[in-house]
């Protein structure tokens, strides 16, 4: 195998630098347990390598990233109709009156004074604005058919688009927080034309018409809403205080942000703005 001397003197040295290499290399090798080999399997020598939950220091870093408004409830989406902010009013107002369709006299066995009432009871169809009966009476041209019947006025064209799109939605109970997100209430420009006359025309025209005035209130022109907001008779209803009834009858209280801006306005002397 080997010719000569030299080729022995070769392969010992070889063979020498052979076993040196291989115990330097040895000695440098980490000394592990058999513990070590079985709890450490990430590689990354104790808790993944995050001294904490998941490698973040705790409790997933310690920030919210569920993409979820914690300061409220549900934030309103300004596309959606929402049933009881929206809708309820229209019909508490304008329909579900005493002699009606409130849960007393639900006249032709319609009650129009919830949600569930106004499912079971008002024939509509969800998505289809043919098929059921609330719209085609509200949008009625001759008045012996119409809803609301005369003298009362008929709902006017933002009332019916509303409830129009609420049935195109799905005519959903959907819900909302209108606090949700810290969004404080403008109280900044509060006028009667553009903020009192709007929100009145929303909860209590219907009840309180010049055609249809319940308690000889009317609050569809501005000496008829200023003469109780001066005796104190309209903060009184809407805030439901002792000794007045409530306001809207037979409905929700009106949301805090509106009852702050007619209490706001009052407060400035109710005046004609």
């Amino acid at each position: 195998m080997f010719k000569n001397n030299s080729d022995w003197k070769y392969f010992w040295c070889l063979l020498v630098l052979i076993f040196c290499f291989s115990r330097c290399t040895w000695d440098k090798a980490p000394s592990l347990s058999i513990t070590d080999l079985i709890t450490d399997t990430t590689g990354n020598g104790g808790d993944s390598g995050g001294g904490g939950d998941s490698g973040n220091g705790g409790d997933s870093g310690g920030s919210d990233t569920t993409g979820e408004d914690n300061s409220g409830g549900i934030p309103c989406d300004p596309d959606s109709v929402y049933f009881e902010a929206d809708i309820l009013p229209i019909l508490i107002s304008n329909c579900a009156k005493s002699g009606c369709h409130d849960e007393a006299s639900h006249k032709d066995g319609i009650k129009l004074n919830s949600y569930e009432n106004v499912i079971n009871t008002a024939d509509i169809e969800p998505y289809d604005l043919d098929a059921g009966k609330l719209y085609e009476v509200i949008t009625e041209s001759d008045p012996d058919d119409r809803m609301p019947p005369p003298p009362n006025d008929p709902l006017s064209s933002e009332e019916i688009s509303l409830i129009a799109l609420w049935i195109m939605q799905g005519a959903k109970d959907l819900h909302c927080d209108e606090n949700s997100g810290g969004v404080e209430c403008d109280l900044s420009n509060v006028t009667y034309s553009g903020t009192v006359a709007p929100i009145l025309s929303t909860y209590c025209i219907g009840c309180h018409s010049e055609a249809s005035a319940s308690g000889g209130v009317v609050l569809a022109t501005y000496s008829g809403v200023s003469t109780v907001a001066l005796d104190g008779r309209l903060v009184g209803v809407i805030t439901h205080s002792p000794g007045y009834v409530p306001m809207p009858f037979g409905g929700n209280k009106l949301p805090d942000c509106e009852i702050e801006q007619i209490t706001e306005w009052v407060n400035n002397g109710a005046p004609n703005n």
